[in-house]
C-alpha cells in the first residue's frame, strides 16, 4: 500500500500503524507528492486529505493521484480519507472536503474497468483507531463490489474494543431474517464464519430450506410470517428461549410486487410495505423496548438502489426501501445512547437465482450499468453486512453503503 497526504501534513502515524498491524507492506510519500519508485506496482493507494482547507491545498490531491494512479495493480483499492464537513472550521474548508465525494466517484469510474475500486472515509478531527475497521475493509477483497462509497465515522473516541480480526464476532448472537436462501443465507454463513451464533428466520413455507441452511452452520431456525400481528412478540420469545438476547439484527427479508402504479393493486402495495418496512419497525421496536439487543450491538437493514434512485414499476418497493434509509438516519442518534449502531446496505445488480430468471439482455445491462462492468454476488452484500456488524465498526452508524460496483442508478 502506498500512502500520501496533503502538503501541510505528514502521513498520520495512526494510518501506518493500522496497516502495519494488518500485515500490509507500507510505502510512504513525502508530504504533498506522489514520489516513490515509479516502476513499482501497488495493491492500494491511501491518501490522507484531512488537512486540505483551501482550493490551493487540493492541488496535493491532484499531484498524488496524477503521479500514482497508473501504479496500482488490477483489482487494487483506493481509499481517500477526508474530514467530516460538519466538523470543518469554515465554509471554504467544508466545501473542499465535500468535494472529495465528487472526486472519489469520478476516480472510481476512471479506474473501474481494471476492477479497481475507490472509496472515501470521512473521519473526525483526529484520526483514531476507529478508522481501522473501515480502512481494513475497503482495502481488502471483502469490499470487491463496494465502489464510490462514503463511510462517515460518528465518533472521535478511540475504540477500546479488543477483538480478533479473524474472528470478530466470537461470542456474539445474530438474528438474520429471510435467511433460507440467496443473500440471506450468505449473510448467515459469513456471520457464522466470523464466529457468531446465528438464528435464522424465514416464512413457514421455507422451513425445510431454512433448517438445512442453519444446520450447516450450527445455527438455529425460527419460522414465522413477519407480517403477522404477533410476529414480533413471537420472535422475542424464541430469542429468549434460544439465546436470551442478541447482539446483531439483520433485516434482510423482503419482497417485490412490481407493477406500474396505475395497475398496482392495493394488496400489492400493502404487502411490500408490510414486509419491507412495517415488520422491520415492529421487530426493532419490540426487541429494543424489551432490551433484547445488547449494548455494543448493531442493526443492519437491507435497502436497495431502487430506494435511492427509484425504478420503473417499483413505486411500492422504492418507497419501502427509501423508508429504510430514513429509518437508519433518524434512529442512529437515539440508539447511540444505548451504544447500538444502525446502518443499511443498498445492493445493486446481484447475481442470484431470482436474477438468473430474468431476460438475458436485462441481465447484460444490469452488469454493464456499473463502473466495474459486472454483477455482484450475494457474498458481496454479506461481507459488507459482516463488516458493519462487527464490534470494531461501532464508530459507524446512520450510514448507507451501496453494494453496487458504483451503479449508474442514483450515482
Amino acid at each position: 500500500i502506498f500512502i500520501g497526504a496533503g502538503d501541510k501534513s505528514q502521513v498520520n502515524e495512526t494510518l501506518q500503524t493500522i496497516l502495519s498491524d494488518a500485515c500490509v507492506s507500507v510505502s510512504v510519500s513525502e508530504a504533498g507528492t506522489g514520489s516513490a519508485n515509479k516502476s513499482k506496482k501497488y495493491g492500494g493507494l491511501v491518501f490522507d486529505a484531512t488537512s486540505i482547507k483551501t482550493v490551493e491545498d487540493s492541488a496535493a490531491l491532484y499531484q498524488f493521484f496524477h503521479h500514482k494512479v497508473k501504479s496500482i495493480k488490477a483489482s487494487g483499492k483506493i481509499v481517500v480519507i477526508g474530514l467530516n464537513p460538519k466538523q470543518c472550521e469554515n465554509s471554504l474548508q467544508a466545501s473542499v472536503q465535500r468535494g472529495l465525494v465528487g472526486f472519489v466517484k469520478a476516480l472510481a469510474k476512471e479506474v473501474g474497468r481494471k476492477g479497481i475500486t475507490a472509496n472515501l472515509i470521512y473521519a473526525n478531527s483526529d484520526l483514531t483507531t476507529n478508522i481501522a475497521s473501515p480502512l481494513r475493509f475497503l482495502l481488502s477483497h471483502r469490499s470487491a463490489f463496494v465502489n464510490g462509497q462514503v463511510i462517515t465515522l460518528n465518533t472521535n473516541e478511540a475504540s477500546e474494543i479488543t477483538v480478533s480480526w479473524n474472528n470478530p464476532l466470537a461470542g456474539k448472537v445474530a438474528l438474520v431474517t429471510g435467511a433460507s436462501r440467496g443473500i440471506g443465507a450468505a449473510i448467515a454463513q459469513l456471520l457464522a464464519r466470523d464466529g457468531a451464533k446465528v438464528i435464522g428466520l424465514d416464512i413457514p413455507q421455507a422451513e425445510a430450506e431454512l433448517k438445512a441452511t442453519m444446520l450447516a452452520i450450527g445455527g438455529d431456525a425460527i419460522t414465522v410470517d413477519i407480517t403477522e400481528k404477533n410476529a414480533a412478540q413471537f420472535i422475542e420469545q424464541q430469542i429468549v428461549k434460544l439465546a436470551g438476547t442478541v447482539d446483531i439484527v439483520i433485516h434482510n427479508a423482503g419482497i417485490t410486487r412490481d407493477k406500474m402504479l396505475s395497475r398496482m393493486t392495493n394488496e400489492g402495495w400493502q404487502q411490500v410495505m408490510d414486509v419491507n418496512l412495517a415488520s422491520v419497525e415492529r421487530i426493532n421496536r419490540y426487541l429494543l423496548e424489551n432490551k433484547r439487543i445488547n449494548s455494543g450491538g448493531s442493526i443492519v437493514c437491507v435497502s436497495s438502489i431502487s430506494g435511492i434512485a427509484g425504478n420503473l414499476g417499483q413505486s411500492n418497493y422504492a418507497m419501502s426501501k427509501a423508508s429504510i434509509i430514513g429509518m437508519i438516519e433518524s434512529m442512529s442518534a437515539q440508539l447511540a445512547e444505548q451504544n447500538i449502531s444502525i446502518n443499511a446496505v443498498a445492493p445493486g445488480f446481484i447475481e442470484t437465482k431470482m436474477t438468473a430468471s430474468i431476460p438475458a439482455m436485462t441481465r447484460f445491462f444490469g452488469r454493464r450499468m456499473c463502473a466495474l462492468s459486472q454483477g455482484g454476488l450475494p457474498i458481496d452484500v454479506a461481507e459488507t453486512i459482516a463488516f458493519l456488524a462487527a464490534p470494531p465498526s461501532q464508530g459507524i452508524s446512520g450510514n448507507l453503503i451501496r453494494v453496487c460496483g458504483l451503479n449508474i442508478m442514483g450515482a
